[in-house]
């Protein structure tokens, strides 16, 4: 069997998960499920970082162990990927023993070759992303350096520390990009990682002796193991490397990492080059998406503009979230969310759509078929529009999902979903039916009924819970089992369901006056 590794980042425990966290781990949740019905085993990996200084600082806040607060937060996260229908295969925590133990033996590893050496270290540092600052970063005028990143004052630090010897591997890194021109996706962050390289690269410290909540260095515990050296390595050891019988062998390396543009250096320049140093494959692609904006500005604690994911799913279901933050913007780019976007994309997409074609078609199915369509006629010219369209697009919408594209697959998706809604005002099986021709409304019905039914799959990795229902609408079971490949028209006589209610529309008035 075809095997699939995928991952999101593992989030800081430091703060209650967001929308941003949320896009990420959806987006993973997604071509998991698609991957899934093309037949891959899959293995999913997401999790929580809950190492380093600023989870320390945040704990101290609260009055509590950096463990305490870990503990406290990662229930939070668990229950937002249960109540958005997110289907990991393991949490991995960096708390985690097994993940202590594999961090060491690849530090130890890696020290063999002689890739990490003992020093001192001084610079600008961003203890909110705990980075180290270029000496290119400007001063501002209180005569400190802000972090290009996040924007917050720096520190100078000056302490003895392990680092990495990054510098050795520019022109390994510049050849191995050379080499696979879609390791990072989409190509124009490609084509920053390059830049980047290509300007120079220093020595890494990876290690902190002013850290205590961390790993400790092997062999030197007055060291801890730097959060980033640490957070990374979860990718290995969220699937047992170090450790006999595991899954690493199986899964490594990773098809793809799915991360927030912010992070793209760390995992196309680092990361690769820790693996490179261990004489470890390298994963295949990096997926950078973009940030979601209020404003026109990234979402962050600190600019207090953050979204709560709760706000949207009490609003619109799990599916109806994902559904918005998959469709709204490409992977890749950046998205402004406003809530009158959101309201109008699920009100005109899931309830006009979807929905109202759903409820149509089972409701015309029980008035003038009872819920059975059996003795329709042969099939005209006219009515192979649906077999025809979903056979020119079955393999684009494949393809497109196989290249992140899931936006530009949705909105083919929808294009058959109006092309069903469109025979189906075309045909008018109320005006047929008035004319006694029952056989003629039954194959009215039954070829959009088989649309519903091919389609419903594409559907699946996005929306699971109301494809399903959807599916089970029209008498089939078991949509997670399907291939999407082997999806083909039939004819068949089925028995339907009666409609239910799958996407309320929102009332923008009442919802904005609440």
């Amino acid at each position: 069997m075809k095997k699939y590794y995928l991952t999101t980042p593992i989030y800081y425990v430091n703060d209650v998960p967001h929308i941003g966290h949320a896009y990420t781990t959806v987006i993973a949740d997604c071509i998991s499920r698609f991957r899934k019905l093309l037949g891959y085993k899959v293995f999913f990996l997401t999790g929580t970082d809950e190492h380093g200084q600023k989870v320390e600082k945040a704990a101290l806040s609260q009055n509590l162990t950096p463990k305490e607060l870990a503990d406290k937060v990662v229930v939070r996260f668990k229950k937002l990927w249960e109540d958005l229908n997110i289907n990991y295969d393991h949490f991995i925590r960096t708390t985690d023993e097994t993940h202590e133990r594999g961090v060491k033996e690849i530090f130890k590893r890696i020290m063999e070759k002689g890739d990490i050496y003992k020093g001192v270290y001084s610079g600008w540092y961003c203890i909110s992303c705990e980075n180290f600052l270029p000496e290119s970063a400007p001063f501002n005028k209180d005569g400190v350096k802000n972090c290009p990143d996040c924007g917050r004052p720096s520190e100078i630090v000056s302490e003895e520390c392990y680092f990495f010897r990054l510098s050795a591997f520019r022109y390994k890194l510049l050849e191995f990009y050379e080499e696979n021109p879609n390791f990072v996706i989409p190509q124009s962050r490609m084509n920053e990682v390059v830049s980047f390289v290509k300007s120079g690269l220093k020595d890494l410290s990876i290690t902190r002796s002013t850290v205590k909540w961390g790993i400790p260095v092997p062999g030197d515990e007055s060291q801890t193991i730097y959060v980033w050296f640490d957070a990374l390595n979860n990718y290995i050891t969220g699937i047992g490397y170090g450790w006999e019988g595991s899954k690493f062998k199986d899964f490594w390396p990773a098809n793809v990492h799915i991360i927030g543009k912010d992070i793209l250096r760390f995992h196309a320049v680092y990361w690769p080059a820790f693996l490179m140093s261990a004489d470890l494959p390298l994963p295949e692609h990096v997926l950078a998406h973009g940030w979601w904006l209020k404003d026109e500005t990234k979402m962050s604690k600190s600019k207090g503009n953050v979204l709560d994911p709760y706000l949207l799913i009490d609003l619109a279901g799990p599916d109806g979230l994902r559904y918005f933050l998959l469709r709204e913007v490409p992977v890749g780019l950046d998205g402004n969310f406003s809530h009158e976007g959101f309201i109008n994309r699920i009100n005109s997409d899931l309830s006009n759509d979807l929905g109202n074609l759903i409820s149509r078609v089972l409701s015309m199915a029980w008035r003038y078929c009872e819920g059975k369509i059996e003795n329709f006629e042969e099939e005209k010219e006219e009515d192979k529009i649906l077999r025809n369209f979903y056979e020119e697009i079955k393999g684009k919408i494949i393809t497109l999902y196989e290249e992140f594209s899931i936006s530009s697959s949705l909105e083919l998706i929808w294009k058959y979903i109006g092309t069903i809604n469109k025979y189906l005002d075309e045909q008018r099986p109320w005006t047929v039916a008035k004319e006694g021709k029952g056989r003629r409304v039954e194959r009215i019905l039954h070829q959009c009924i088989e649309g519903i039914r091919i389609i419903t799959p594409c559907l699946y990795p996005v929306m699971p819970e109301s494809s399903k229902r959807i599916w089970e609408l029209i008498g089939e079971r078991g949509i997670e089992n399907v291939n999407l490949n082997e999806i083909e028209w039939k004819e068949y006589p089925r028995k339907v369901d009666k409609p239910i209610s799958l996407f309320p529309r929102i009332d923008p008035k009442k919802f904005f006056e609440e």
